[in-house]
């Protein structure tokens, strides 16, 4: 089995989408002060932030997840046992009608892989395979490499590729343009012949990181093998192929998928005190790629999220709705958590009131972003007046992600995101750099103490969020 290439996409645009509020500025209106309406919110909004900001016990939680669970690509053992974790923890917690919601998940292995130089004298290449990939041969692929920069070069130049590896070498914008060449490269060489894919990492450079992620394929063009390689040593094949000297790289790759296997969304909630039927649902996802530790993406998203929750029992709050916490599973190579969630609530996809999601890190400086109907919005930016002391500033637009998507389109929800600093996200992104100790505990906290007041404020609200 292998990752079709519309799947694929399909989760990149709704990344895409949500990668697209890091790129517009928000609107600013003159405000006109503070909302009389928020006066009934303020002293417990204020309790929230100081509970949030008053210890490190999110980032601790955090740091115990990652150092002992460690990545969690989905179909392991090691997300296994992190979702019986979470079960136990939330729990302990005091949450209510916590369960394991079951999802059958596909299982990529990655196998041993490398890449070397053949011409000139050899040398490894820094290489991730791209999730969903296929292996080699045992022997590995061997050819001549070829360097575009763009699919209209390739399509340019489909006489050189038969045969041949074909690096893709698009210097990284951002992600929601950049990650067409790591999603749909492979398929793409492989309609011209080529034998393998190498793909520029989708990020900044960073000290020799090569970034992975999800690859897709089609009928009509066969699977071929495709990795992520570091910039620098993009860079160095693209400087040797200008100067006339030619490049033959081996890639040797035991990628393989297996049957799906069982798998596992975690819900917790508070019960609401008079309209429990309707819910506000804030979640991340507890799988990750199998490099680094998965710490910003997305340990972090689940863990502020249930901490949003954890604070309100801790403080004895239970709103008027539900606040449910959901840990999606199978986020990064499939969304199957996402899907089996809405099927699942499909019959009340209607009464979710608002769906947050944090899938973007906690990097300062942070900022919100929302999508909905106007009069939503103007309730929304009056209730992020209330995380001035966090200084986050007015919630803009982009509110969105892969997980709550399915739900949100089957409700008609509005959405809102936490959205970390994309630069320092994306320089970490998908990699083996990707722990606990690129975040500090400031960083947890206020994601904490911020989507928590927002949580509170639109469960506890008379009337609904409006669509």
């Amino acid at each position: 089995m292998v990752l079709r290439r519309s799947t694929v996409t399909l989760r990149m645009l709704l990344v895409a989408l949500l990668a697209g509020a890091w790129l517009v500025s928000p609107v600013h209106t003159q405000s006109p002060g503070p909302a009389a309406w928020l006066d009934a919110y303020r002293d417990v909004a204020t309790s929230l932030i100081e509970a949030s900001t008053s210890d490190d016990f999110a980032w601790n939680r955090l740091a115990e997840l990652t150092d002992t669970y460690g990545h969690r690509l989905s179909g392991s053992a090691n997300l296994e046992q992190a979702i019986a974790w979470a079960v136990e923890q939330m729990t302990s917690d005091g949450l209510e009608h916590v369960r394991a919601e079951p999802v059958m998940v596909p299982r990529w292995v990655r196998g041993d892989e490398h890449a070397e130089f053949v011409s000139p004298p050899r040398q490894a290449l820094t290489i991730l395979g791209l999730g969903g990939s296929v292996g080699t041969p045992p022997e590995g692929v061997e050819g001549d490499v070829v360097v575009v920069n763009s699919f209209a070069e390739l399509r340019a130049r489909a006489a050189d590729v038969a045969g041949k590896i074909v690096l893709f070498n698009a210097p990284f914008t951002n992600y929601g343009d950049s990650v067409v060449y790591r999603t749909d490269g492979a398929y793409v060489a492989s309609q011209h012949g080529a034998v393998a894919a190498l793909v520029r990492s989708i990020g900044p450079p960073g000290l020799r990181t090569p970034h992975t992620g999800s690859v897709g394929y089609e009928p009509g063009a066969p699977p071929i093998p495709a990795a992520a390689v570091a910039t620098e040593d993009a860079d160095r094949i693209a400087r040797l192929l200008a100067r006339g000297a030619p490049v033959r790289v081996r890639l040797t790759m035991g990628a393989r998928m297996e049957a799906d296997t069982a798998s596992a969304n975690v819900v917790g909630e508070i019960r609401g005190r008079e309209r429990p039927e309707e819910i506000v649902l804030l979640g991340g996802h507890l799988d990750s790629w199998d490099v680094g530790a998965g710490a910003s993406d997305d340990a972090v998203g689940c863990i502020v999220t249930w901490e949003a929750a954890r604070l309100m029992v801790s403080l004895g709050i239970r709103p008027r709705r539900t606040v449910r916490i959901v840990l999606w599973t199978n986020e990064e190579n499939g969304l199957r958590g996402a899907t089996e969630y809405a099927a699942r609530h499909a019959a009340h996809a209607a009464n979710h009131v608002l769906a947050i999601e944090s899938d973007s890190g906690v990097f300062a400086p942070a900022g919100i972003g929302f999508s909905g109907g106007v009069a939503a919005r103007s309730l929304v930016r009056d209730i992020g007046t209330l995380l001035a002391p966090l200084g986050i500033g007015e919630i803009g637009g982009g509110g969105g992600g892969a997980d709550i998507a399915p739900i949100a389109r089957a409700g008609g929800v509005p959405m809102l995101a936490y959205l970390g600093n994309p630069d320092r996200y994306f320089a970490i992104h998908h990699t083996p750099a990707d722990t606990v100790d690129r975040i500090t505990p400031d960083e947890v906290s206020k994601a904490a103490a911020a989507l928590a007041v927002i949580a509170y404020v639109t469960a506890e609200m008379p009337e609904r969020l409006p669509r």
